[in-house]
């Protein structure tokens, strides 16, 4: 679930510096924030809804150094 949760990360970081003209770096910063684990509703109690929050800060480069 956290490996999901970064590969979610990693994704939404390439379309923002894709949109903005940037090229993703290294990872930055990192942190585990929120892990919940619940269950779906009353009905279902043996199925559960797990949350994982991560929180990714990664290095930006500009495209325009590298043209």
């Amino acid at each position: 679930m956290i490996e999901e949760s970064t590969k979610n990360a990693r994704a939404v970081a390439l379309k923002f510096a894709k949109d903005s003209s940037y090229k993703l770096g290294k990872i930055k910063k990192a942190r585990q924030g929120q892990f919940s684990i619940s269950s779906r509703d009353k009905n279902t109690e043996h199925i559960k809804r797990v949350r994982v929050v991560s929180s990714i800060e990664y290095y930006l480069r500009s495209l325009l150094l590298f043209q």
